[in-house]
């Protein structure tokens, strides 16, 4: 009988022009033990790691820099607007934006989908009108969709999955109508790794005259975006997930959809005068962005930008791509393990269950020998469910993750089931 022991060792991923050993270098954190062993981060889905260049310019900001900033006639505030409005161009070209102007900055994906909700769906969502969400996507894409729908008398469809963990495109063909007014995904998973067909949706979404907003949170760090070749209307992402700052994240929009907004909230920064008998507003993005934003955030979100589109990224997409292939082999030889979607466009997201164990004592076994991976629901049940499930064990990725730490994801695994 062949076990785990006896069966070959799966082929190891080259780095193709990528070295992550060298990219590691950047990220201190990377360099620490927990529970005495040398720190596997393995939850890049829920949060990425810093390296030394965001973390240092922030750092410069509030060091050198620290200012308000649109409103100040000092030098400080014109060099803290500067970097300010310099991110939001940085932000614009990273995802193919013909304009600055079209980038919100917001503090994160799940603030954008909720911007989007209450300024767009209350001016154009009505009774009987429909929002279609298929079934693998994050709560924040769901939820926000459920609260609006039920204020204008909506209904939110539910778009199937298949057992691989793609979406049903002919079950998505057949519930599009001239009902559907938004249809709202994810460029990829964060709990199944399923990068869907996006341009295709959108296309088809828009023979029927309906918005499309695509969810970016866990794709934007994996592979190049462009959201005029998506012909998105809205996307959104987070800078955690892009190795930036927490707090900051960033919503595009055409702009005939974004000018024809109106404010979510009010405030300082997005009015032109105001008078108790009439105030007006300022043009899009700033309408959009009332109050003091997150100003270093959005300078450490640059950084971030400027660090990662530094590496050669088709030569990152490849290495990721080899990298995941070589875990879900290497992951094949711990029994009883069930990996979730087989989705053949992925990202690198690995989630699955050990039979026999509960999830969240998988996570607390690995994390003795220092490996951080996510267990729970992953703020998507309805994908979970599509399982006959409700909690799962996830190992994500990231370009600076080893061979070495999938090893020792995988050693850790077979050493819980022996001591048992």
């Amino acid at each position: 009988m062949t076990t785990p022991e006896t069966l070959p060792p799966p082929e190891m991923p080259t780095g193709a022009g990528f070295d992550p050993e060298t990219v590691r270098r950047d990220f201190p954190v990377l360099h620490r033990t927990v529970n005495g062993h040398p720190l596997v981060w393995l939850d890049n889905g829920a949060t990425t790691q810093k390296p030394r260049q965001v973390i240092e310019t922030l750092a410069a900001y509030y060091a050198s820099a620290n200012s308000n900033i649109h409103r100040g006639a000092h030098s400080m505030a014109r060099e803290a607007t500067e970097a300010y409005e310099g991110s939001r161009a940085a932000v614009a070209a990273f995802l193919g934006a013909a304009s600055p102007d079209s980038i919100v900055f917001v503090r994160g994906t799940t603030e954008a989908v909720n911007l989007v909700a209450q300024t767009w769906g209350r001016a154009n969502l009505g009774a009987g009108d429909e929002i279609l969400v298929p079934a693998l996507e994050h709560h924040s894409n769901i939820v926000p969709w459920q609260l609006i729908a039920k204020e204008r008398r909506a209904r939110v469809v539910p778009v199937p999955l298949l057992p691989d963990g793609r979406i049903d495109q002919d079950a998505f063909a057949d519930l599009l109508s001239y009902r559907t007014q938004l249809v709202a995904l994810s460029h990829a998973s964060n709990v199944l790794g399923t990068i869907p067909a996006v341009r295709e949706m959108t296309a088809l979404a828009h023979r029927y005259g309906a918005r499309v907003l695509v969810d970016g949170a866990q794709s934007v760090a994996h592979f190049p975006v462009d959201v005029q070749a998506l012909d998105a209307d809205f996307y959104a992402f987070s800078g955690h997930k892009l190795f930036g700052p927490t707090g900051i994240g960033a919503l595009y929009g055409k702009p005939e959809v974004l000018t024809a907004m109106r404010p979510w909230q009010g405030g300082g920064n997005m009015i032109d005068s105001v008078d108790f008998g009439r105030t007006t507003f300022a043009a899009v993005p700033h309408l959009l962005e009332a109050g003091t934003g997150n100003i270093a955030g959005a300078i450490g979100l640059h950084a971030a930008i400027d660090w990662l589109t530094s590496l050669d990224r088709p030569a990152v997409e490849a290495y990721e791509k080899a990298l995941t292939e070589y875990a879900v082999r290497s992951l094949a030889t711990v029994p009883g393990l069930r990996l979730l979607g087989s989705a053949p466009e992925r990202i690198s997201v690995l989630t699955f269950t050990v039979a026999g164990y509960d999830p969240a004592t998988v996570a607390e076994c690995l994390d003795q020998d220092g490996i951080a991976v996510r267990a729970g629901h992953h703020c998507a049940q309805p994908a979970l469910r599509h399982y006959g499930l409700e909690s799962a064990v996830r190992a994500s990725l990231a370009l600076y993750n080893t061979p070495r730490e999938v090893d020792a994801l995988v050693a850790s695994l077979q050493s819980m089931q022996q001591r048992d």
